[in-house]
């Protein structure tokens, strides 16, 4: 449940990111890019730097985490399936 909780934030936080903090960044900016699995919208420069865009450990926990979910539940599922045979 710890790592669903850890999903649930970390998206969280990216929308937030995303959504609230940067919500002008599409009025101001030439080379916008959007991701939506994790959401993120960013402005490009021609120097190569990004504005708005997500921390790297932020998107490093979400996927950790969901794939943490997803094979713990797995596991307890096999478990349940084991036992009642």
């Amino acid at each position: 449940m710890a790592s669903l909780t850890a999903a649930v934030a970390s998206w969280a936080l990216c929308w937030l990111n995303a959504y609230v903090v940067h919500d002008d960044l599409p009025n101001s900016c030439g080379d916008l890019r959007r991701q939506t699995f994790p959401p993120e919208v960013a402005c490009a420069y021609a120097d190569g730097t990004l504005t708005g865009a997500n921390a790297d450990w932020i998107e490093v926990v979400f996927f950790a985490s969901l794939v943490a979910f997803l094979l713990l539940t797995g596991m307890m599922l096999a478990l349940v399936v084991l036992r009642r045979k």
